[in-house]
């Protein structure tokens, strides 16, 4: 388990992660949480961003 964070996210953003979601919850089994899709997107930034 990570750190609990509050973040302010734009609507815009937090509509697309919503549609992720969505997807991922539509190919799988599992149920997929909001945090999961925050971070796997995130961890993908960060890659490209060489953090």
């Amino acid at each position: 388990m990570g750190d609990r964070i509050t973040v302010v996210l734009k609507t815009e953003h937090a509509e697309k992660l919503r549609n992720i979601q969505a997807k991922m919850i539509r190919n799988s089994t599992k149920s997929v949480s909001f945090s999961h899709v925050l971070n796997l997107v995130l961890s993908e930034g960060l890659k490209k961003h060489k953090a």
